[in-house]
């Protein structure tokens, strides 16, 4: 349920009828501890513009919150302070919302009218292997995928594989070169090695250099013997690709894969209809599109190039032909783009260009949901000990291999096959725990022992007390599936703090939703774990007596239903067994 959304609307309803419509009001928590307190701020706003005291206006308000009173929602509304008004939610009322959603298997979060929701991610360029640059992008938009499809959209990943452009030229050029040789085959089993040693003599030879640029244009005009040799590297590329996003666990398929050459047939066309609309202009043999609305220092309209004065394409014009695609043939509705922070001015341009022309119609959301960089222990990008950049499949084993050590040392009672479940299941995890649980927008630092804890704000925390819970309830005589056999009581504290943050959950997720926001959801299920853990250590479950084990048994099944739906969300495995 929307608890808040709920509350909100009896509060608004109540500032309407004191004709306060037009002042804004806000409620939130009175107190970090008390979850069932909210308090209401907006009668002090009002009552100063009104020019009348704040307590008498106060006390007109509360006369219109009685509702909340006969409901049987709150047990006081109470006046505090100059004007500040405070709700105490009931235990009666928090029992019976707990109750109602734990026989739900959606846990009362309802569907969304559907959208269709393109998200672009990982976006890996197949010119090379996936390196950690890739993985927040990978991590990030798997979350707002997941999310985004329990609330009942139709959401997928547009895998914007960058597979056209000079850089095939170069790799073409050194294929052929060591195809004379019969190292061709040899060479591209190592990707990163083919990238670098014809990017070496790329920069090395001029002619090889003169060479792969007139592959490119081949390329481009559709040589059907170049198309093949250039096929058979992304077929390798992409084949490397796909076993990463398994490994990582990601919704994200070869059906996914819409790479740049996707488009090539119709970059020209858009720059024809760009030109056409009066949009994009000739500049010294460019097309280039000046933008008013973003200026430089000067207060020059930025330069948006759409096509080089030799023919050529950028990635604008690959960018805007992506949006047409999009909104036109995939009938988008809201198209994210999961993409480095740096990239943000690109995106602005982008976003501006695809308005004015009519690419993205104003109902269209198109959103850059930015993000920014892993750094090492250094305070600088993640690199290896010797400056290189980190392959992204080295990271993912090295993770199960740290995780692997960790299981072993904890349970020496586990099976070979345990074993390796749950060392999958916890190093993936932690990497991506350890993202999702900070503010997207911010740098963070990657940090294998406080990522791999079995203490703090970790995968293996909320994985630990998942399994807790879990194995609780067998002892119970439960599972998570069991027949609701009695009433919830919250007559305790703890008990009412307990079901009031249950009860947000779907407040949450549709904040996760709206803001793109993943570490919301991560941190309410840390709080969520460490709040169960209070409660339990306060009220051992198994020695109540009758009615209050049965309750307490039901909420610790609510809390277990809650925390392995928002993991499954965010993309962590969830175990019974650790």
């Amino acid at each position: 349920m929307q608890l808040h959304k709920l509350l909100n609307s009896y509060v608004i309803n109540a500032f309407k009828s004191c004709d306060l419509a037009d002042f804004p009001t806000l409620l939130y928590p009175a107190s970090k501890a008390e979850f069932g307190h909210y308090q209401i701020n907006g009668a002090m706003g009002a009552a100063k513009a009104l020019k009348t005291n704040p307590r008498v206006l106060a006390e007109r308000i509360v006369s219109h919150l009685m509702p909340l009173k006969d409901a049987g929602m709150v047990n006081a509304i109470e006046i505090v302070g100059a004007g500040f008004i405070n709700i105490v939610l009931s235990g009666e009322f928090l029992s019976q919302q707990a109750l109602d959603i734990l026989q739900d298997d959606r846990l009362g979060i309802a569907k969304q009218s559907r959208q269709i929701i393109p998200i672009d991610y990982p976006s890996a360029n197949l010119a090379k292997e996936m390196h950690v640059g890739h993985l927040r992008a990978s991590i990030i938009g798997d979350a707002l995928n997941r999310v985004l499809r329990f609330l009942g959209h139709d959401a997928f990943s547009q895998d914007h594989v960058g597979d056209w452009g000079t850089q095939f030229g170069m790799l073409i050029t050194y294929m052929v070169e060591t195809e004379k040789v019969g190292q061709s085959q040899v060479a591209l089993a190592d990707l990163e090695g083919f990238y670098r040693n014809a990017k070496k003599r790329f920069e090395e030879s001029e002619e090889f250099a003169n060479t792969a640029r007139s592959y490119v244009v081949l390329l481009q005009k559709g040589d059907e013997k170049v198309l093949a040799l250039w096929r058979r590297f992304v077929q390798v590329s992409q084949k490397h690709c796909l076993e990463v996003y398994q490994k990582l666990g990601l919704l994200v398929d070869a059906s996914n894969l819409q790479g740049e050459s996707s488009y090539n047939d119709d970059l020209q066309t858009t720059v024809d209809e760009l030109i056409q609309q009066g949009i994009a202009v000739d500049s010294d043999g460019a097309k280039v599109v000046f933008l008013d609305e973003i200026r430089d220092k000067n207060g020059q309209p930025t330069p948006f190039i759409i096509q080089k004065s030799d023919g050529g394409f950028l990635y604008s014009t690959t960018d805007l032909a992506c949006i047409r695609y999009r909104v036109r043939q995939l009938k988008a509705d809201r198209i994210l783009y999961v993409v480095d922070v740096r990239q943000s001015l690109h995106f602005k341009e982008l976003f501006t260009t695809a308005r004015q022309a009519g690419f993205a119609p104003e109902e269209v959301s198109l959103e850059h949901v930015a993000f920014g960089t892993m750094m090492g222990k250094d305070g600088k990008p993640f690199k290896t000990r010797e400056g290189n950049t980190v392959k992204l499949i080295d990271l993912l084993n090295e993770a199960i291999q740290r995780a692997k050590e960790l299981v072993c040392a904890k349970n020496s009672d586990l099976t070979a096959e345990e074993i390796k479940t749950i060392s999958h299941a916890i190093g993936i995890s932690s990497i991506k725990y350890a993202d999702l649980s900070k503010n997207r927008t911010s740098d963070y630092v990657f940090n294998w022992e406080s990522m791999l804890s079995f203490e703090g704000n970790t995968a293996p925390y909320l994985q630990y007390a998942y399994t807790r819970i879990h194995s609780l309830l067998l002892k119970g005589g439960q599972t998570l599936e069991s027949d609701l056999d009695s009433r919830i009581y919250a007559h305790e504290k703890e008990e009412q703090n307990l079901l009031c943050l249950l009860l947000q959950f779907e407040d949450i997720i549709l904040s996760v939703a709206k803001d793109c926001m993943p570490h919301y959801l991560a941190n309410y299920l840390f709080q969520l774990a460490t709040q169960f853990s209070k409660f339990y250590e306060k009220f051992p479950i198994l020695k109540a007596q009758n009615d209050i084990r049965k309750s307490r048994l039901q909420i610790a099944r609510l809390t277990a239903k809650t925390l392995k739906l928002g993991m499954n969300m965010l993309g962590l495995e969830v175990l019974d067994k650790m």
